[in-house]
């Protein structure tokens, strides 16, 4: 016989019994979605391409109004400035020192500019600083024209310039990424070519109806729309990340591969620094060897002649610069960099065979070519070839410098060539030399555009 086991149940304590009973069954457990808690990309509008950043309409016409307006306020300091000295009885020593001291600042400025820009966090308050220390200048040129304050003007005018090229490339490849960096740098180009063409002819009217002082207050003015442009471009639409993405993200770099050393250590940088040397010691001396030779072969209308020179080059540019961007990101930029190399020799051969002044002008249309090439591919080549280190304005400084004594030692070149042997083998020896630029190009220069870099810009 089987007895039942009684159930003894505790006693409960009136505190317990307040307590809330807790269901203990299993119930099944809700992970939490953590990816739905992250704030959502908007979907790319329709037309717009894998891998292409969405920018603000004002941010990308600010930049594009920013390099019309810097263009004007750079070309107050151009010819204007010798004319100026010399309305104001200066003797050609004086101004010669004065010329000199700018030239000086411009060449040892350069790399302490570009490391300026990298050290300063907004590339915005860097151009700023740099277009206020430009239109400072040219007021103080206009109102108080004499020898000291001529020179210090001339050293801020040189010293805020080695700031604002690098601070431009630094804003603009920011602005799109690295996948559009071409076609800006192109975009930026042509605008500032016509700014150059503009300037110049406005300049150029207020100068001969008003006076040449007039030249440097309308200077000082343009800062304002200068400056109003910049506050255009959205602080957020530029990624301050960018020139310190790897080029490869699965390999590490080393310690100590972000200084300076690394740049010292680059091949492919000191290589593009070298073409840069001997292509500026042919070029930078064809112009006023042109110059020359036009005012003995047509006196009289030299001074046009002279003035569409310069003019046609722009026009060139102007057009082509955007192409010239999206050439160099679909094709590479080796390519792209050696032909606009490959017009410096033959420009220089046709200026020694040509003796038709109109001829001359039209042989300007090379020069054209190259300079839309180099102002596309110099910040674009240094940029891929300093990614990662964090050194992008300190190397375009270094490279500008590079290009500097290139062109300060052309025109002692192709002066002495032209005294002793004359302007027609002047002409050859800069073509010999520009040839072996394109053949130092074609040789030891690498393709430095990155196809691996990231998903986003495979797919772009």
């Amino acid at each position: 016989m089987t007895v039942a086991r009684l159930k003894v149940r505790t006693a409960v304590s009136p505190r317990e019994r307040e307590m809330p009973r807790q269901d203990i069954r299993a119930r099944p457990v809700r992970l939490k979605d953590t990816a739905a808690e992250l704030p959502r990309e908007p979907a790319p509008a329709a037309g717009t391409a894998a891998g292409e950043r969405r920018i603000a309409s004002a941010s990308r016409y600010g930049l594009d109004a920013f390099a019309f307006f810097v263009a004007n306020l750079q070309t107050g300091f151009g010819p204007f400035l010798a004319v100026y000295f010399s309305q104001a009885k200066w003797t050609q020593s004086d101004i010669g020192f004065a010329l000199t001291v700018g030239s000086l600042v411009a060449l040892l400025g350069q790399v302490p500019g570009g490391a300026f820009v990298d050290v300063v966090r907004s590339k915005r308050f860097a151009a700023a600083v740099a277009v206020i220390g430009i239109a400072g200048s040219a007021f103080a040129l206009a109102v108080w024209p004499s020898f000291p304050v001529v020179l210090l003007a001339m050293a801020a005018h040189s010293a805020a310039s080695c700031v604002l090229t690098p601070a431009i490339a630094a804003i603009s490849i920011g602005l799109v990424g690295r996948a559009q960096a071409g076609e800006r740098l192109g975009r930026n180009a042509s605008f500032a070519a016509l700014g150059n063409a503009l300037g110049a002819a406005g300049m150029g009217a207020i100068g001969y109806y008003l006076s040449n002082g007039a030249v440097f207050y309308l200077t000082a003015a343009l800062g304002i729309p200068t400056v109003i442009a910049l506050a255009r471009i959205r602080a957020r639409d530029i990624d301050p990340l960018v020139f310190q993405e790897p080029a490869r993200p699965e390999a590490p770099r080393a310690a100590g591969q972000d200084g300076i050393r690394s740049l010292l250590t680059n091949r492919g940088l000191l290589c593009f620094s070298a073409c840069m040397v001997l292509f500026f010691l042919a070029n930078a001396a064809m112009l006023p060897l042109v110059g020359s030779v036009l005012t003995l072969r047509a006196s009289e209308t030299a001074t046009a002649l002279v003035a569409a020179c310069i003019m046609v080059p722009q026009a060139v540019l102007a057009v082509s610069a955007p192409a010239v961007g999206r050439a160099a990101e679909r094709f590479g930029r080796y390519p792209v960099l050696l032909f606009g190399f490959g017009a410096l020799p033959v420009r220089g051969l046709m200026l020694a065979y040509t003796t038709n002044p109109y001829g001359l002008v039209a042989i300007q249309v090379l020069d054209g070519i190259s300079a839309s090439v180099l102002g596309v591919m110099v910040p674009l080549i240094v940029s891929d070839l300093t990614r990662g280190t964090g050194r992008f304005n300190l190397a375009l400084g270094a490279v500008g410098t590079a290009m500097g004594i290139g062109a300060a030692l052309s025109t002692s070149l192709a002066g002495v060539m032209a005294d002793r042997l004359g302007s027609h083998s002047a002409f050859l020896g800069l073509a010999c030399v520009g040839f072996a630029a394109f053949m130092l190009v074609a040789l030891i220069m690498p393709e430095t555009r990155q196809t691996d870099a990231s998903p986003v810009e495979r797919a772009a």
